[in-house]
């Protein structure tokens, strides 16, 4: 597939550069930059199991048992707006 990209100057003046830099094909370069930045976008995955929404929670709740206990009561819309009247 052949596509055609504008580079604005600067980015274009940095894909030079990096090319020229590692002795490469200008187009190489930007094909290979266009490939780590597909392949490091993780693709949606769908629907949790079971055991990966629980190792997910899991690791979100890690380190939570150093928080302190507080009551449901601390928790009203005054106690976030104590300040402001």
């Amino acid at each position: 597939m052949t596509i055609h990209v504008e580079l604005d100057p600067e980015a274009e003046a940095r894909l030079v550069a990096v090319a020229q830099a590692q002795g490469v094909p200008l187009e190489k370069v930007a094909e290979r930059l266009l490939h780590e930045a597909l392949a490091s976008r993780s693709a949606p995955r769908g629907n949790l199991s079971v055991d990966e929404f629980h190792t997910m929670l899991d690791a979100l709740a890690e380190g939570s048992e150093k928080l302190p206990d507080l009551p449901t009561e601390a928790f009203t819309r005054e106690s976030f707006y104590k300040d402001r009247t």
